[in-house]
């Protein structure tokens, strides 16, 4: 537990620190804090809290700067959010971000918000589509071998091909899709693996196998469309902390690029109610140390369908990117929702 005077301090030094860059030292902090206390009872403060773990001292600076530990301290218990107007944001989301405008275009305008207000980078996961299937077909190829080709109401087509426990012949798998496409057709994966569930003891064995496997197949299909749509990267080049080594910055555009954790991380988001801070060295969720996430779940018609975010350095202000996604979040809503 900190007193009074220690959460004072550590509240100044990391607004110090969000807004120079610069490690705050015992005298800067004093001036900035606007307390009458000696410099050595600064010191010893400042001792402590390196102590707790929530400020570091870098080797070449005799100042000290805020960890993750104190970034999350200062986020969760000392962080004020002045609800005053972001300057431009409403104006820049009447253009793109109406209701009637294809989704889409919604998603993309909104990252490219997000990037443009925040001056990082703005990610947005595209609404989840309910992976359904109209129509399923099985093809034996080989021994163990099945093709299996599920077409989905727009017309999409996925072709897997799954390894069986047992061998089939074509009548067989004939009878599965026969039982699939009139029992199940029109339905979601979801739906379906459920009451596969509860019917599989009315099947026989193998053909109930065959079916769940062309079921999860479906399943992971639809998971593999979902898309995060990123913009702003190059905002990256400009942050001090990122732009000195480009080993790092590579590994930043990679993350980026493949979209994998960005996925994991967002789906994680979408979870939360309203905006949620993930400050990067304090869990496994943000993949690197000197990263903070800021995100909000958006909603369809009350329904929670994605997630939206701004991720830049620790050393970001957060009190604004909170407008920033928060109001970001309600305009896509609003965007996206027919009622």
């Amino acid at each position: 537990m900190l007193d009074d005077r220690s959460k004072l301090l550590l509240k100044t030094l990391v607004e110090r620190y969000i807004a120079d860059g610069q490690p705050v030292g015992s005298r800067t902090l004093a001036k900035a804090a606007g307390m009458d206390l000696s410099p050595a009872t600064i010191r010893n403060v400042m001792s402590d809290l390196e102590e707790l773990g929530l400020i570091a001292s870098p080797h070449t600076s005799a100042g000290r700067i805020p960890t993750a530990r104190g970034y999350r301290l200062f986020v969760d218990t000392m962080l004020t959010v002045r609800r005053e107007d972001i300057q431009g944001a409403e104006n820049i989301g009447a253009t793109g971000l109406q209701a009637g405008t294809q989704p889409q275009r919604v998603i993309s305008h909104a990252a490219q918000m997000l990037s443009s207000l925040s001056q990082y980078v703005g990610v947005v996961m595209a609404p989840r589509r309910a992976s359904v299937f109209r129509h399923i077909e099985f093809l034996s190829l080989s021994e163990r071998r099945v093709l299996v080709i599920l077409v989905s109401p727009d017309g999409d087509v996925q072709n897997r091909i799954i390894h069986t426990q047992a061998n089939f012949t074509q009548s067989q798998l004939l009878e599965a899709a026969n039982f699939l496409n009139a029992h199940y057709a029109g339905l979601t994966m979801e739906e379906v693996r459920s009451r596969l569930r509860n019917e599989v003891e009315a099947l026989r064995g193998e053909i109930a196998s065959l079916m769940q496997a062309a079921v999860d197949i479906g399943a992971d299909a639809g998971a593999e469309r979902e898309e995060v749509v990123v913009s702003g990267e190059r905002n990256l080049l400009s942050v001090s902390e990122f732009s000195s080594d480009m080993g790092h910055l590579r590994q930043l555009f990679d993350l980026f690029e493949q979209k994998t954790q960005l996925i994991r991380l967002l789906d994680v988001s979408s979870q939360a109610d309203g905006v949620r801070i993930y400050i990067g060295g304090e869990s496994h969720v943000v993949p690197f140390e000197d990263l903070s996430v800021v995100t909000a779940p958006y909603e369809v018609d009350g329904q929670v369908v994605g997630t939206l975010g701004v991720i830049g350095p620790q050393r970001m202000p957060y009190d604004r990117m909170i407008q920033i996604v928060d109001v970001t979040a309600k305009l896509v809503s609003n965007a996206l929702s027919h009622k």
